[in-house]
């Protein structure tokens, strides 16, 4: 048996272990309740309970917790001891039903963005049964670890896994409606998979230790651009260094003990940043598995002396870090609805989803575009490795000209699999995907799965797979409303009929071409798609009436939860921003003064050296660094004055928009000087590694 075998999964709870810990009636009811949906028998809860218990202490487990996701973003979890005090007083190891089910963190001081007080603390975490439970590894001990949503006393959501499982619950809905409609009675349930790939940058711990802006921030706030950076196109899958490698299957191994599908690892395109991509698999343990590799990543490095950068834009002018997510929807029978099939013209199955992904990214494109914002991945969309911030759909040549036959446009013959002809007897022929890539398209069909690649790399998938869901729901009943409303009695003709009046419809949507150009950006302005150059105007979706009557409709969040969840996201970005700003004028009086001081100091020796005669040759040397000091000094003031201002705004959205107008551009300013500053002094006296340090070969 492989190395892989050998210790997959051996750190979860799977279903294999269920089938041998539990009685064969709690093991059928559990897997009705994760493979079905149906409702928790309470009543096998306690055989579950000391099943867990049983394999965890087996697995040398002290404690166990429940693992959720608050919307400050990450995980959040609170440890318990499984012991307990039995009638005569002795220590026992205990792990309830009650314990199992449901625990009880303080909530206070979690972001509830408004919805309860500071001093109404309680807050419930409640167990996911459908996410197996595994184990964390930490110093000598282990935890048994419970996925969990979390709410408040009052019923509302805290949590950001909630509203992903409620999408789950309508998306099922809505698709098992028109499969009856059209004629399937074999679909039972609709499988939703995803596959984030993880992009992330490495840096050596020791210069890492020497970076206040990366410690603190988790990117460069100063930095000028390296002679050599990524202009020769020559890291993006290139030979792994020997160390890297080493990390890497380290990496995997770990992965892989907590039943993780990491599939594929490569360099990516900037210097010292790499991909990971595992296996698709369905939805709520995908995201899951990624909050769990992020958090894996940042163990492993450590023990090879790395730090892990999972920051979208870590370095300016290099590339940033997404997480490209890929998602498709199917049944329980195996189908896969975004399969084109070499017969697309016949898959109805394919053709209305197709319907209803486009009329739901046509009527809320904003929401895409709102889902992905933050302080982080502003810095990253529209740059020339992400996407820009405006949401539209990419399906390729040979889709593309299938729509258009449908909707009349144009006419073509049934074409057969096409295959890349290398003129070469000796290697093998290259089948020919239904679509290319376009790698500027923040939504591309990618053969048989939509990727959306806006999400930043930090995010928590569950937000983006949410929005996908809700739209796609949408999508579904506005065209299962429309079918039953038309005449005729061959369904399948009617939905043909009604396929051609929605490509129409979404037209505005569709773009094949180059997405980073200034003529898209007007061309998608007059389209009416929606235009957001920065969070707090991209964050103001969510508060449209349309799109809080969505929500409200779907039963996926109340107004409330609804203004909550912008009120902690704007709050986030203010707070981020501030502490970037905070840093940046900690740096320049504690470190980049000084060392301006140092080389002004230096230039002026060398000149009394050379006498009056030679002043003339560092004349103007003294002068660019006298002015540099004079400049920064002045940004240095009135990024000060910015942020002592902001404490007089109580309006959150006014703060909001200060910090992503005049703050930014302040501190963008302050950033070139300083960045000019650290290109003319001397090596010796420039106190932070440059770039060239941090994103030098891993040996």
């Amino acid at each position: 048996m492989g190395k892989i075998i050998n210790v997959f999964g051996e750190l979860v709870f799977t279903k294999k272990i269920m089938k041998e810990k539990l009685s064969q009636s709690t093991y059928e009811k559990l897997m009705n309740t994760i493979q079905n949906n149906d409702p928790l028998d309470e009543s096998i809860a306690e055989d579950i309970a000391r099943a867990m218990k049983d394999w965890a202490l087996e697995k040398g487990a002290t404690h166990f917790m429940h693992w959720f996701q608050p919307q400050r973003g990450g995980t959040a979890e609170k440890h318990d001891a499984f012991i307990e005090y039995d009638e005569y007083g002795e220590v026992i190891e205990k792990f309830s039903a009650k314990q199992l089910i449901q625990s009880e963190p303080d909530a206070s001081s979690f972001p509830s963005g408004g919805i309860r007080s500071t001093f109404e603390a309680r807050g419930y975490t409640a167990w996911d049964p459908s996410a197996p439970v595994f184990l964390l590894e930490g110093g000598e001990g282990k935890t048994l670890v419970v996925p969990s949503v979390f709410l408040s006393w009052t019923g509302e959501v805290l949590d950001q896994k909630t509203p992903m499982l409620r999408s789950i619950k309508v998306l099922n809905e809505s698709a098992l409606k028109l499969q009856r409609l059209l004629g399937n009675r074999l679909a039972k349930r609709i499988v939703i998979n995803t596959g984030p790939e993880q992009e992330y940058f490495l840096i050596p711990k020791a210069l890492y230790e020497k970076r206040p802006d990366i410690q603190t921030c988790g990117r460069t706030i100063f930095g000028a651009l390296p002679a050599k950076g990524q202009q020769l196109e020559d890291h993006y899958f290139g030979a792994i260094q020997p160390k890297v490698m080493e990390f890497m299957c380290a990496l995997d191994t770990e992965l892989y003990r907590h039943g993780i599908m990491a599939k594929t690892k490569h360099n990516e395109v900037a210097p010292n940043q790499f991909e990971l991509a595992p296996l698709y698999e369905e939805v709520n343990l995908s995201v899951d598995h990624n909050l769990q590799t992020m958090a894996i990543l940042k163990k492993v490095a450590r023990k090879f002396d790395f730090v892990v950068l999972l920051h979208e834009k870590p370095f300016a002018n290099l590339n940033g870090s997404g997480k490209h997510l890929n998602w498709s929807l199917g049944d329980n029978t195996g189908t896969n609805y975004l399969e084109p099939s070499k017969s697309p013209l016949k898959n109805i199955n394919f053709l209305m989803t197709i319907a209803a992904i486009l009329l739901g990214v046509k009527k809320y494109n904003g929401l895409l575009r709102a889902v992905v914002s933050d302080a982080g991945n502003d810095l990253r969309l529209g740059g020339n490795e992400a996407p820009p911030a405006i949401m539209s759909i990419y399906f390729g040549s040979y889709l593309n000209n299938l729509l258009d036959h449908i909707e009349g446009l144009k006419t073509i013959t049934s074409e057969e699999m096409n295959y890349i002809n290398l003129d070469l007897q000796n290697l093998p022929k290259v089948s020919k995907d239904s679509s290319d890539r376009n790698r500027t398209s923040p939504l591309a069909f990618t053969g048989n799965k939509f990727e959306f690649r806006a999400v930043g790399s930090t995010h928590n998938c569950a937000e983006a797979v949410t929005i996908l869901n809700l739209i796609t729901a949408y999508g579904y009943k506005t065209i299962l409303d429309k079918l039953q409303n038309m005449a005729g009695e061959d369904i399948k003709e009617n939905a043909i009929k009604l396929l051609r009046s929605i490509l129409k419809e979404t037209k505005i949507v569709r773009f094949e071409g180059n997405n980073y150009t200034k003529e898209w950006l007007k061309e998608a302005g007059k389209r009416g798609l929606f235009l957001a150059d920065n969070t707090p105007k991209a964050l103001r979706y969510y508060l449209k009436p349309e799109v809080i009557n969505l929500f409200l409709d779907f039963g996926i969040l109340s107004k409330r939860e609804l203004e909550s969840k912008v009120h902690i996201h704007l709050e986030a970005y203010i707070n981020t921003k501030e502490i970037e700003f905070k840093i940046a004028i900690d740096m320049v009086k504690t470190m980049v003064f000084p060392a301006i001081m140092k080389q002004i100091g230096l230039l002026g020796k060398a000149a009394s050296a050379f006498g009056d005669k030679k002043n003339v040759l560092f004349k103007e040397d003294l002068g660019e660094m006298e002015k540099l000091y004079v400049d920064i000094k002045f940004f240095t003031t009135k990024l000060s004055v910015f942020l002592e201002s902001m404490n007089n705004e109580k309006d959150i959205l006014k703060r909001a928009d200060a910090f992503a107008d005049d703050g930014i551009n302040i501190s963008t300013k302050l950033r070139a000087f300083v960045d000019t500053a650290e290109t003319l002094i001397a090596a010796e006296y420039w106190p932070l590694p440059r770039y060239r340090e941090l994103l030098r070969e891993l040996n």
